[in-house]
């Protein structure tokens, strides 16, 4: 019995050791279970760039603010050149941050959605690209296209940059020149990612990791000049959707309804198409009627007034005082000529 259970105690002593070897895989295994780094991945220092920059941007600004900010800027955009066009100055109105928030909607509606479907087919382009790099495959196009690519993106931007510093035929289009600047910039970017995720199999890991300050100030700097065009192009857009929106507001001045205004006292207003009628009777609390006006705005306890023959060559805005002394009637357009009287 002692022999037995030591033999029996030896070996299973000797067995240990061999189920220790086993589950220790010999070092070539030991590399074969790690997964294969995907070129372009996010091991790469300019997508790791990318996140830490987007870290400390977070960490600056708060998104509410930056949006609420960039509303407010594109409105007051909207609405200084919508009513330059009646030759008015839009800070004498006394708008609301509320007003240039909501005139920044129909500034922005537009660029929005280019940019969002042209994001679309970046990203579905991208994502096809990389899953044949990621399988090991390598187009042929490639060999045409990153040339092209690079030589596009230079004279894109070089043209955009170009815009900045002196008038160019872009400033004849509306955000031409702007778009050049980032569509330029980030065709150059993309071509470099692309060769970058090429070379990744044969960078060292030492030297990706010197590269990571390298990549977040590259992206500051592609972050900076794509924003500042973006920027510049949707400024220009609001601007010229302003212009347009007054173009549309006066050809569709008769369709409005008319505005008379009654005073205690002239107005004295002198303007084509404009007529002051007086009160007959002396007891009446508003003696002095005036018939020909349009109602463009009411902010800031002001209305402002166009004649209904308003034209930009003749026209007068004309901004009245919203107090007790003067009260309005509406007409609509249809009814404007069987309503209106020869006295008060």
């Amino acid at each position: 019995m002692t022999t037995t259970r030591a033999g029996t105690d030896q070996a299973r002593g000797s067995q240990a050791p061999a189920v220790e070897r086993q589950t220790t895989p010999p070092a070539g295994d030991a590399e074969a279970l790690q997964p294969a780094r995907v070129p372009g991945g996010a091991a790469e220092p300019s997508a790791n760039g990318l996140a830490q920059l987007t870290r400390v941007l977070g960490t600056i600004v708060a998104p509410t603010t930056l949006l609420t900010s960039l509303l407010f800027y594109f409105g007051w955009s909207h609405a200084y050149w919508f009513f330059d066009y009646f030759g008015v100055n839009s800070t004498l109105l006394g708008l609301t941050t509320r007003d240039y928030v909501q005139r920044s909607l129909d500034g922005l509606f537009v660029p929005l959605t280019v940019v969002a479907c042209a994001g679309l087919l970046v990203l579905w382009g991208h994502s096809a690209l990389r899953t044949r790099l990621a399988a090991g495959s390598r187009p042929p196009m490639l060999r045409v296209l990153l040339p092209a690519m690079a030589i596009a993106g230079l004279v894109l931007a070089a043209l955009g940059l170009w815009s900045v510093f002196a008038p160019t035929f872009l400033d004849q289009q509306v955000a031409a020149a702007p778009l050049c600047l980032a569509s330029g910039v980030c065709l150059l970017v993309y071509e470099a990612h692309i060769w970058r995720s090429l070379a990744a199999g044969e960078r060292p890991a030492a030297h990706a990791a010197t590269l990571q300050w390298a990549a977040v100030a590259e992206w500051a700097a592609v972050f900076v000049l794509v924003g500042l065009s973006l920027f510049w192009a949707a400024n220009d857009y609001s601007a010229a959707v302003g212009r347009s929106r007054a173009r549309q507001f006066v050809a569709e001045l008769p369709t409005y309804p008319s505005a008379i205004v009654y005073s205690e006292r002239s107005l004295s207003l002198d303007a084509p198409g404009v007529r002051e009628v007086r009160c007959r009777d002396s007891q009446a609390a508003y003696r002095f009627r005036y018939d020909g006006l349009k109602l463009l705005l009411q902010s800031g306890d002001q209305y402002l007034f166009l004649p209904e023959t308003w034209s930009p060559t003749d026209g007068v805005a004309i901004v009245v005082p919203k107090n007790d002394s003067v009260r309005l009637e509406f007409i609509p357009a249809a009814a404007g000529a069987t309503v209106r009287r020869s006295t008060c």
